[in-house]
């Protein structure tokens, strides 16, 4: 694996607590220093003011007890969260999550006491312009217009996690989906509509943007009084105010749209389709193909859909599954959009960024132009191949994203995000009349969305999160010499381990078959092993679960007598196919006879290492951490199936 140079290891070195707490000195004089500089906010507000809690307050018996018992129920919590998992650590190899920045964890606690809610300016005039500004952030990360000049410049905020980002979605697209039927509902004289329902339910949304643009203009060209009568005209014949049965009893000719997402899908998706109203029956799942989704199986049902005349409201491409961190194939559904939108189906691309969205950092220049693959390539063995790049470099003409800085941006949670590349559409998505604003001015972006609270599923919200992504993303800008250090680090491990993962495979196939499934995409990467000589799935699945018994958090027990922390998923034939799936049963030696339908052994159980730890490789101190873990794999392993072989101490790491 490639050294890195002491000067980028030094700019890493700055930016967590560190697993040995080695940064303690700066948090805490930072945590002190803007503490204090609070107290003084409050003393200097209106300093004639007298103070509210007199000075011998602290020595009556009522303040002793109660800073007693608080005291107490502190010294409990702290007790019991050293049961926590200890996700700081270069031994944590399990689920989406690591350390936390520094720039954020510190933006948080100094923005907690201040308490802003980013509803609205009135209750957080500070962090909700924050918060815009980290959409335009993320934006510019994955080639969104980011410019507040521009009249299609994008919009994003912050969310509870991806759940709430795709559905923000979902809820999006069937606005946009389903306004140009209003428009037409509503007889708007004057603005070119299409000829029937279904040629409106079915425009291209680059289409269905230009059209709500032009509805826009035209309103503001009315008097106050008719605008107010069009404005309430269109605004009865929307979906969003019929509600959906309604609205399709209207319109006879339509059928609700489908989703069309890939197997791997995380089920946030079948959620968002109960809460919106659509039905999880909406929700059509496409096979994979290499553990991306399958283009062609896309084109089929779209060609079908064509045919039949069912709509399609949004095709959902992963960039970064949650179970094998793939990477879909973003370019070339955008292209299949294109293909059906030109035969009258046309439909939205969101990409479901959550894990992956982060990764794109590598592959932005400071002013957030694209770089070349072969720029990119250096340094690495083998990223990124050209599936991995087309996708990225593809997410600038996608619709919407979804990305979660509380998952690869190290940010604390609640702090998921949701970005439209273009923010006139959200004019559809406000709770009060938002169809007259102009956007020819950087201050006219921002005070419309001053008032966040009507554009987002949330109400309330922490202003303290939005401090924390937007302070980092200042400190560490999102493109590959700042952020994308950090991201750099987490693919080399992942380089790292598959080859070791690899040698672990040699060197012990005596005793059991281990196989990386396929190449990993990004910086998660799984490990499926079977006993030698073993041909049953179900004592396959046995055995690994067994293993993952050894590295899962057990709060009945002292986390400090575990030696690392993993994961696990299942490879289903459903989202492998046929061809896939057999073969990697033969490459384990497994008989895919004996997949069955009983619960856990219609599927293969593998181990699942998420590698997000800055730290796996230890340049300081020599030590690589996925060598320890193949060595502790190798022993457990072994220890399993009495193979124990002289020399095998991996048990004192």
């Amino acid at each position: 694996m490639p050294a890195e140079s002491p000067l980028t290891r030094h700019r890493i070195d700055a930016c967590f607590l560190g697993p040995y707490g080695e940064n303690d000195g700066l948090l805490e004089k930072l945590v002190v220093e803007f503490l204090r500089d609070h107290v003084y906010w409050r003393r200097n507000f209106h300093p004639e003011d007298p103070p509210a809690i007199s000075t011998e307050a602290s020595r009556h018996p009522d303040y002793l007890a109660f800073e007693s018992r608080m005291r107490r129920e502190l010294h409990q919590l702290s007790a019991a969260l050293k049961r926590s998992v200890p996700f700081h650590s270069p031994r944590y190899m399990g689920h989406m999550v690591s350390d936390l920045l520094l720039p954020g964890l510190v933006a948080q606690i100094l923005t907690l006491p201040y308490n802003p809610n980013n509803v609205s300016e009135d209750s957080a005039p500070v962090t909700v312009d924050m918060e815009v500004q980290v959409g335009l952030q993320l934006a510019q990360m994955v080639g969104y217009p980011h410019d507040p000049l521009q009249p299609d410049c994008a919009f994003g905020h912050l969310t509870s996690g991806g759940t709430l980002a795709n559905y923000q979605a979902l809820r999006l697209a069937l606005a946009l989906k389903a306004f140009p039927v209003a428009l037409r509902a509503a007889g708007v004289p004057d603005l070119v509509l299409p000829e029937d329902d279904w040629a409106a339910f079915n425009l291209h949304p680059g289409a269905g943007t230009q059209l709500l643009d032009q509805w826009q203009r035209w309103l503001a060209g009315q008097s106050s009084t008719l605008r107010n009568q069009w404005r309430r005209r269109v605004q009865e014949a929307r979906i969003e105010h019929l509600g959906l049965v309604e609205f399709f009893a209207r319109h006879p000719t339509l059928r609700v749209p489908l989703v069309l997402a890939p197997v791997t899908a995380h089920y946030s998706w079948s959620k968002g389709l109960k809460l919106l109203g659509l039905g999880r029956a909406q929700m059509h799942l496409l096979p994979e193909n290499g553990m991306r989704l399958d283009v062609d199986a896309l084109e089929t049902i779209l060609e079908r859909c064509q045919r039949e005349r069912q709509p399609v409201l949004l095709s959902v491409a992963v960039l970064g599954t949650t179970e094998y961190g793939t990477f879909d194939p973003v370019d070339r559904m955008l292209e299949a959009r294109e293909r059906a939108s030109a035969a009258g189906l046309g439909h939205s691309v969101h990409v479901d960024a959550a894990w992956g969205g982060y990764l794109a950092t590598v592959f932005r220049n400071e002013d957030g132009s694209l770089r070349s693959r072969a720029e990119i390539a250096r340094g690495y063995n083998a990223f990124p191949n050209e599936e991995v790049y087309s996708a990225i470099a593809a997410l600038a003409d996608t619709d919407s994203i979804t990305i979660d800085p509380h998952k690869l941006g190290y940010l604390p949670f609640g702090t998921g995000a949701f970005v439209c590349r273009d923010h006139r559409v959200t004019a559809l998505l406000s709770e009060e009349a938002d169809y007259v604003f102009t956007g020819a001015a950087s201050k006219s972006y921002l005070e419309r969305y001053r008032g966040l609270g009507q554009f987002i599923p949330e109400g309330s919200k922490s202003g303290a999160n939005a401090a924390a992504v937007f302070v980092t993303h200042r400190v560490l800008p999102l493109n590959h010499l700042h952020f994308g250090r950090l991201t750099r680090q987490t693919i080399l491990a992942a380089e790292a381990f598959h080859q070791r993962a690899t040698r672990f495979a040699a060197d012990n196939q005596d005793c059991v078959a281990a196989l990386v499934p396929f190449q990993p995409d990004s910086n998660l990467v799984c490990l499926a092993l079977n006993p030698r000589g073993n041909g049953r799935i179900a004592a396959a699945n046995a055995f690994v679960r067994g293993l993952h018994d050894d590295m899962r958090a057990d709060p009945r027990h002292p986390l400090q007598l575990k030696q690392f922390f993993g994961s696990m998923t299942t490879l289903r034939a459903e989202a492998l196919g046929e061809v896939e799936m057999r073969r990697i049963c033969d490459a384990l030696g497994l008989d895919s006879a004996t997949l069955d339908g009983e619960e856990g052994n219609d599927r293969i159980v593998i181990l699942r290492h998420t590698l997000m730890n800055p730290y796996l490789i230890d340049h300081e101190n020599g030590i690589s951490y996925i060598d320890l873990y193949f060595e502790y794999l190798q022993e457990r392993v072994r220890q399993r199936l009495g193979t124990i072989r002289p020399g095998d101490s991996s048990a004192s790491v």
